[in-house]
């Protein structure tokens, strides 16, 4: 199994983590998820890997979910479910998939637990902030 990114190259955390992968020397599957859009069995899968609810990967921030009164806790998962399938951009990410699990990468360090092998040092990401330190080392 290689490693699938579920990506929005819009994202400044999404890039960082896409970016992580590539330098662990790994090419991910990149599913640009805005343009392809999400299926109720793919969603329940990945939530499912991932050990979140609908909820938990509900993007509240930058999204129309306030607009869709979809804040409210009293909204069904089934509810969130079909407003992720009808708005793609409602599904926080990036979620990555890989033989070691799957994950929302938020903080983008989160993938490092996904890679066989860390990226040489040293990386930062975009924001300059250090993830791998020149002797190969996590920081933080």
């Amino acid at each position: 199994m290689s490693i699938v990114i579920h990506h929005n190259p819009a994202c400044g955390t999404s890039r960082n983590v896409l970016e992580l992968i590539r330098a662990s020397g790994t090419e991910p599957v990149v599913i640009e998820y805005l343009d392809t859009g999400w299926t109720r069995p793919q969603l329940l899968a990945l939530f499912a890997a991932a050990g979140l609810t609908p909820r938990e990967a509900l993007r509240t921030s930058k999204s129309p979910a306030a607009e869709l009164g979809l804040l409210d806790e009293s909204v069904a998962d089934e509810a969130l479910l079909d407003a992720m399938i009808s708005h793609p951009v409602l599904v926080n990410r990036p979620i990555v998939a890989s033989p070691k699990g799957v994950r929302l990468c938020r903080p983008s360090e989160l993938v490092l637990d996904l890679l066989d092998v860390l990226p040489p040092g040293p990386v930062a990401k975009e924001d300059g902030s250090l993830v791998i330190d020149s002797q190969g080392q996590r920081v933080g």
